[in-house]
């Protein structure tokens, strides 16, 4: 496990670097003389950029060695956000963020399949956990970090913490990270064939679902927050969601290894989309009371961090040569979620919506993403009408039992 710790610490920068511009827009927008509406496309084309290179990259590059993958696309990251701290114009950095985005989406989709091969199988939902951990403590410790410094010395300076958080994990994992084992190289065929696969499509649908409702919420709960119990410091609440997921993301690992063992890793992600549901709809409800209203985010945090270590878990149990592939697939939905939801959210509320509209509209998408588990854990899919979890021989529930 201490060879996960290593890509963690990547993670752990890409997580800070994907969620702290939204922090920065003001300063960067005055700084180089445009609107915070035009500095915020920085942030779309970051998103857009991991979301395309995830699996287009990845899976170009699938019978490469995974180790020297791993380290290009950490170097590109880092190299982005030098890039990003030092340019001069809208133009120049938006292409940085460009840069930083894809190098992030490639890493962040081996980064995960590289922990599930460095480890035994009975501790694959450990070594996703460490790695996920990773991510939603750099939204959580670093972003507030980050902010903070932008505050005293300048937003260039947050990026340059970024670029030597990168170039730190970077010369580590150069140093200290063994072989990973190289999945066999996947045609062209197969690669475009995931986007349709009956094993793949629900659960990259689901965690496409569980993104648009929990973290484009995320973004505007300043303004949910202030509609249902009048202006109030919204960084407290910010913590308690981030401390839930780092908690959720970490405690949810072992949770897995032991659902796998048992074959029920399907049931436990619809618990978690449940949960992630329940809390989001009662958030307007319990808005009004500060401590009822951080135990509502500190659950809702939770179950939507801890939401993708049984998905990828799924995924990686599939045939070798189609995890990887969607395991990037996946890695491409949750940012295209974040992205939409975001887009929506801003949408209702240019519209005139009030902010506390957004947890239940958010938690209507997540019944949707629940009810779609439903389907494909009951219906019946292939050509003979096999239950879901009889595709490529295996069972939806029991799908992790040959892993």
């Amino acid at each position: 496990m201490r060879k996960v710790w290593l890509l963690a610490l990547g993670s752990f920068t890409l997580g800070l670097d994907a969620y702290v511009m939204a922090g920065l827009l003001p300063v960067v927008a005055d700084d180089i003389g445009t609107t915070v509406s035009l500095a915020g496309q920085m942030v779309t084309v970051f998103t857009l950029a991991y979301a395309i290179s995830a699996p287009l990259v990845a899976g170009l590059l699938h019978g490469a060695r995974p180790r020297l993958v791993l380290l290009v696309a950490l170097a590109v990251f880092t190299a982005g956000n030098a890039l990003t701290a030092l340019a001069p114009s809208l133009g120049a950095l938006l292409g940085a963020r460009v840069v930083a985005g894809a190098g992030a989406g490639v890493y962040s989709a081996m980064s995960t399949a590289a922990a599930s091969a460095l480890v035994s199988g009975e501790r694959r939902g450990r070594a996703l956990a460490v790695v996920m951990g990773g991510m939603s403590s750099g939204t959580v410790l670093g972003v507030p970090l980050g902010v903070l410094l932008a505050e005293h010395t300048g937003w260039r300076a947050t990026m340059w913490l970024v670029t030597g958080l990168g170039a730190v994990s970077l010369t580590g994992l150069a140093a200290l990270l063994p072989t990973v084992p190289t999945a066999p190289a996947v045609s062209v065929r197969a690669r475009l064939a995931a986007v349709t696969d009956r094993a793949v499509a629900p659960v990259v649908q689901v965690s496409f679902l569980a993104a648009v409702a929990s973290l484009g919420l995320y973004t505007y709960l300043a303004p949910v927050l202030a509609s249902a119990g009048g202006e109030r410091e919204v960084a407290p609440y910010l913590w308690a969601w981030g401390l839930g997921g780092v908690a959720g993301s970490l405690l949810i690992g072992r949770l897995v290894d032991r659902m796998a063992g048992a074959g029920r890793v399907a049931v436990l992600v619809g618990v978690i989309m449940a949960v992630i549901t329940g809390a989001e709809a009662v958030l307007p409800v319990l808005a009004p009371v500060p401590l009822l209203a951080g135990a509502a985010l500190v659950v809702w945090g939770a179950a939507g961090w801890a939401l993708q270590v049984p998905q990828q878990h799924r995924l990686l149990a599939l045939k070798e040569e189609r995890g990887t592939v969607a395991l990037a697939l996946n890695n491409s939905a949750l940012y295209l979620g974040s992205a939409v939801g975001s887009a929506l959210g801003g949408a209702a509320l240019s519209a005139g919506l009030s902010g506390d509209v957004l947890p239940w509209a958010a938690a209507g998408v997540a019944a949707a993403g629940l009810a779609r588990h439903l389907m494909a854990v009951r219906g019946p899919v292939g050509p003979r009408g096999a239950h879901p979890l009889h595709v490529a021989g295996m069972s939806t529930l029991g799908l992790y039992e040959h892993s």
